[in-house]
């Protein structure tokens, strides 16, 4: 094929990580501490505001399963967790042994219902299981319902968890996506709108509590001379090479968010007059998304024969990256058997939603690749 792939969303290097990376190694430090270390959490920590207080782990997955030991989840504990998401938004509820509660979406933001949430936890607590936490995400870097959540959130008294792995960038009412939950998650996944190649964040409102995280991110050493260890420990810390990748991407945080907008922008046009799709778009000025991925809706077209598949293997065809919308834990085989509240609004949304490339290094001329798969599969 001549033409070269067009990638979902790839890293973009902005130019002065290899700076902290050679800082890394001509000071020898090749560990999981050091000077990029301690400089992304303070990059962090000012790009998040509120007092934030952020320690930088391996991954995203490692900062949500340290959130739910820091919030006292064990074994046998319910904890309520959307739908629709990655995997690794539940995995570490059974890291715990702990039982997943699935939520379903909502239409105007795509994640956790409010009104399927709630009624969840009164059943949960008639049958004498009260929740011990509550995993909401930033579906593809629009904020959940905020403040809706947070009101059944405190009625009830159960912490809230959030996922905003895929929402650096984005906000709410103009306070930053990560501070909104009891504890935060950010994830730096090739694939994010910034990366450390691997590795995420949590992200905590005490440093009496980000202290905790990191104790247990170090494997749980005890302050003694030699090897103690009293309570299970995780290697879950990030390394400061990894670290220096992100220091750089962090001076183009703002830039990578506003280009994402642009393709996001860019959608929203090419899209216009296709009465059968839907681009994805934060309900009003409070939300500001980053658009981490550019989704869109394919209402089937019997006629024509168009739907979400048909497009998505267009593009496939002519080697541009595109995913179906993640599909729903409580459809997946590791998951069907935990309990599900709500309807089908996130079972609907995967069966006809797509994401789009949306990287921040897309070209010009990529974006007419793209623009003529639509042309050809719509007839326009």
């Amino acid at each position: 094929m001549n033409n070269p792939k067009i990638w979902l969303s790839s890293p973009h290097m902005g130019g002065n990580e290899q700076k902290f990376v050679n800082e890394a190694f001509d000071t020898n430090w090749v560990a999981p501490l050091g000077p990029n270390v301690n400089g992304l959490e303070h990059d962090l920590e000012s790009c998040l505001g509120n007092q934030s207080q952020v320690g930088a782990l391996s991954s995203g997955t490692a900062a949500i399963h340290l959130g739910l030991i820091l919030l006292g989840v064990q074994a046998g504990d319910e904890v309520l967790c959307q739908s629709m998401t990655f995997s690794a938004s539940a995995n570490p509820i059974l890291y715990q042994g702990a039982i997943p509660v699935f939520i379903d979406s909502e239409t105007d933001t795509w994640n956790l219902c409010p009104i399927a949430l709630e009624e969840a936890i009164v059943d949960r607590i008639a049958t004498g299981k009260t929740p011990k936490a509550i995993i909401a995400v930033h579906l593809y870097g629009v904020p959940y319902q905020i403040d809706e959540i947070r009101t059944i959130a405190d009625k009830y008294g159960i912490p809230i968890l959030e996922d905003s792995a895929e929402a650096l960038g984005s906000s709410y009412k103009g306070q930053k996506c990560g501070t909104f939950g009891d504890i935060g998650v950010l994830s730096f996944n090739g694939n994010k709108i910034i990366t450390t190649s691997g590795g995420g964040a949590i992200v905590t409102r005490t440093k009496e509590l980000k202290d905790r995280a990191v104790f247990f991110a170090t494997q749980s050493r005890d302050d003694a001379p030699h090897y103690q260890h009293s309570e299970i420990g995780y290697n879950y810390r990030m390394s400061n090479i990894c670290a220096g990748i992100g220091r750089g991407q962090m001076e183009v945080l703002d830039d990578h968010v506003a280009l994402r907008r642009k393709m996001h922008a860019f959608y929203v046009d090419l899209f216009k007059d296709i009465a059968t799709v839907t681009v994805f778009e934060a309900p009003n000025d409070d939300y500001f998304a980053n658009y981490w991925l550019s989704s869109i809706v394919v209402e089937p077209d019997a006629v024509k024969g168009i739907n979400r598949e048909a497009l998505r293997l267009a593009f496939e065809q002519a080697n541009i990256e595109c995913r179906p919308l993640w599909k729903p834990m409580h459809l997946q085989p590791i998951f069907e058997k935990y309990p599900y509240y709500g309807s089908t609004v996130a079972e609907t949304l995967f069966e006809n939603g797509l994401c789009l490339p949306s990287g921040s290094n897309l070209t010009n001329e990529e974006r007419e690749r793209i623009a003529g798969v639509v042309r050809r599969v719509f007839g326009l």
